[in-house]
């Protein structure tokens, strides 16, 4: 009896997986969205004023995981978007942030620059080959013989560069100067549908002149913050005398609406999701705040940027319906894990924490190794919360440098406002801890610093590269969302880490996924 009750348990077990697992099928057209600091209570927030056919639809026919995990210091628009396309933290994909610091040049520059390869319609030096391992869309490419279409379009280069990868048909940015979208001589197909639109009367060169941000919606319907204190009509303009005009329309919702145009273009006229092979299209779209909104802490054009944001994923969704079928096209979103602000205290409040000048730190560092070690200039630079030091000085010297980090450390970790540092010889060789693997997952050999200097929260960093920037470490609600192919609607509280998006995307596409990619198949998706 007992055998046979074990072996109808197997029996149902076995059925109810099949009836589960998706039919098989390979999609035609994988569409992915990266929203740039898109929060999951935002979107619970301000739900009541969407419409059913953008983030309604996905939220209630997808797959939708309520928050995903960086595991590594200070996720930003290159780094995060790194990691998802190659499912690997930076310290094996090598893009630890947007911008880093070249100690041999003494200067600030691009992840991506690469000097090899010129710029159409930009004068930058871009390319992907700075990412070290293989992305998805690579992965794609080479599964199909060359034969699938990979598309990228997103408001900075960076964003284009890691989502497109190393073999796209196309990574295209809006260039900070004119306006028109741009890429790199890197990749060696031209896109006519692009160079028409630059050409054209509706190209953003021609027509950021005329726009201006007003709410889309009545502002009485933007109230999901009951502590707003500027409730107003604001008009934010867009004006081409100014040298960062383009700089701010990027904080604005109206960049989503480029994006959607450009791909809404390419379902429409470039075939996408026709062929034998699956094509790819990845976009990334704008959820951030803007500098210029009078009430930084609870804006109204916060609100209105999602409003807006709502209707441009509705219309890409009914073009994607329209074009190949929603049921042909795997569709995923995913946030970028974190959220900018400067963050406005009223005139009165006194908060804990004080201010941290890192100008001030490193002289006074550089100082007590000269008392230690002898008179030389042992520090390089501060950059991005990280020391560096004179690495070549120290082995014509032959100092040991674990020593030499150490005693730095433990003398900075006596400053006021520091929380920890974590020397790069504890990464590496050091005894385990969560905090040690964290700042080592961040950490990649010949572009990190030294130290990793860990600020306290309530902390004001004052420095040129993020003038009167507060620390906090809230935690940030990052929505995953899966939806269209076989997708059953679905709703995952516990939290999934951010290189476990792509090895799940690569299972549904029958292909390998990217080769530094460890995360495992998120079980919901088999």
């Amino acid at each position: 009896m007992i055998r046979v009750l074990s072996s109808l348990v197997v029996i149902f077990s076995i059925t109810t997986l099949y009836a589960q697992s998706p039919t098989g099928e390979v999609p035609k057209l994988v569409v992915a969205i990266t929203i740039d600091q898109l929060r999951g209570d935002y979107l619970e927030m301000f739900k009541h004023t969407f419409g059913q056919k953008g983030f309604n639809r996905l939220l209630s026919g997808g797959l939708v995981y309520n928050n995903l995990n960086y595991n590594f210091p200070k996720p930003d628009k290159a780094s995060s978007i790194t990691t998802i396309y190659t499912g690997a933290n930076p310290s094996y994909h090598g893009i630890t942030a947007e911008n880093k610091y070249v100690i041999s040049l003494n200067r600030e520059e691009s992840s991506f620059f690469d000097n090899n390869y010129l710029g159409n319609f930009t004068s930058d030096k871009r390319s992907p080959l700075p990412i070290k391992v293989s992305t998805i869309t690579d992965e794609l490419k080479i599964a199909s013989g060359g034969l699938s279409e990979v598309y990228a379009f997103a408001p900075d280069a960076s964003q284009a560069l890691a989502s497109g990868g190393h073999a796209a048909s196309g990574a295209f940015w809006i260039e900070d100067a004119t306006g028109k979208w741009a890429t790199t001589t890197f990749y060696k197909n031209k896109q006519p549908i692009v160079d028409q639109q630059n050409r054209s009367d509706q190209s953003l060169t021609n027509t950021i002149g005329s726009l201006t941000w007003r709410p889309a919606n009545d502002i009485a319907h933007y109230k999901a913050f009951p502590y707003t204190q500027n409730r107003y009509n604001f008009q934010h303009r867009f004006n081409t005398d100014k040298a960062d005009y383009i700089r701010l329309f990027k904080q604005s919702p109206f960049v989503n609406k480029e994006v959607t145009d450009m791909a809404i273009m390419m379902l429409e006229s470039g075939g996408l999701g026709k062929r034998t092979n699956p094509d790819f299209l990845a976009l990334t779209f704008y959820a951030g705040n803007f500098e210029k909104a009078l009430d930084q802490n609870y804006s109204l054009e916060i609100q209105d940027t999602y409003w807006r944001l709502d209707r441009e994923l509705e219309r890409l969704l009914d073009v994607i319906e329209a074009t190949v079928g929603i049921r042909n096209t795997l569709i995923f979103v995913v946030s970028t894990g974190y959220f900018k602000e400067q963050e406005v205290i009223p005139d009165g409040i006194v908060t804990t924490g004080g201010d941290f000048y890192p100008d001030r730190s490193q002289a006074l560092l550089n100082m007590y190794l000269m008392a230690l070690y002898g008179r030389e200039q042992w520090v390089k630079t501060y950059y991005n919360n990280q020391i560096f030091f004179d690495s070549k000085l120290l082995e014509d010297l032959k100092i040991d440098m674990a020593e030499f980090q150490q005693k730095a450390a433990e003398f900075l970790v006596q400053s006021a406002g520091v929380q920890d540092v974590i020397t790069t010889h504890q990464m590496l060789h050091g005894a385990y801890n969560e905090n040690i693997q964290f700042y080592r997952n961040g950490y990649y050999k010949g572009i990190s610093g030294d130290l990793f200097l860990e600020i306290q929260p309530g902390w004001r960093i004052i420095d040129w590269q993020n003038p009167d920037y507060r620390v906090r470490e809230n935690a940030v609600m990052s929505p995953v969302i899966f939806f269209g192919s076989d997708i059953k609607p679905q709703r995952i509280d516990r939290t999934i880490d951010a290189t476990e998006v792509v090895p799940s995307v690569a299972y549904r596409l029958r292909i390998r996924a990217p080769n530094a990619a460890k995360g495992k198949i998120l079980p919901e998706l088999f």
